[in-house]
């Protein structure tokens, strides 16, 4: 059953009162975006962002003027207290990352409890996935697959790499452990982290294992 709130947000116009959306960004194609996205984006009173000046960049490609705040990984302890104080005073806000859906392996998990916890309605804008563009163009099997987001944590392989995944640190012998369990996994990783990230996977994964 639909709340009034994602009922609306689906169909036209925003509705009054405090909600917050979850609206998922290009992935690193502006046009990777859904006209719903857009819409959200241009009618709420505020975009609570990973990175403003990402952001904004393609707020500006769609001449979007809506108010922007950052809410990124180093202010979200009191950044989350004080929007949901403009929540409960009747804002309409949209969260963004720099790419993807928020609360996936980017900043929001805090946010959104709050906003749960304070009975403030949460609506998903879905759109562009790094996770299913990556599986299907590898002819995986989607059930045999899972999904451990995760952020490299160190630049150099030899400093006991760990990884974040959902707010939670996974050591590389765990992720061993996925790797039996699970017939394929997906990990995510910066560019600029990605070369030690596969180095550390090539020296830690079983012989069995392939990395593609």
């Amino acid at each position: 059953m639909k709340s009034e709130a994602e009922s609306v947000a689906s169909q036209g116009t925003l509705p009054p009162g405090p909600t917050l959306y979850l609206v998922a960004t290009p992935i690193g194609n502006l046009e990777d975006i859904t006209l719903r996205a857009l819409r959200v984006m241009k009618e709420v009173d505020l975009v609570a962002c990973e990175d403003t000046r990402q952001t904004q960049k393609l707020l500006n490609h769609y001449g979007i003027t809506t108010r922007t705040i950052s809410y990124h990984e180093h202010n979200e302890m009191t950044r989350a207290a004080e929007l949901i104080v403009d929540l409960e005073q009747g804002t309409r806000m949209a969260l963004v990352t720099d790419a993807g859906m928020p609360g996936s392996s980017d900043p929001g998990f805090r946010l959104i409890s709050l906003a749960i916890r304070h009975h403030v309605p949460v609506v998903p804008i879905p759109g562009a996935s790094a996770f299913l563009a990556g599986l299907v163009a590898r002819v995986f099997s989607l059930p045999n697959a899972a999904s451990a987001a995760m952020r490299w944590r160190t630049s150099s392989p030899r400093l006991a790499p760990r990884f974040s995944m959902k707010h939670r640190t996974v050591s590389p012998k765990r992720w061993r452990t996925l790797s039996t369990f699970w017939e394929r996994n997906v990990t995510s990783s910066s560019l600029a982290k990605s070369p030690s990230c596969m180095r550390s996977f090539y020296a830690d994964m079983p012989a069995t294992s392939s990395i593609r």
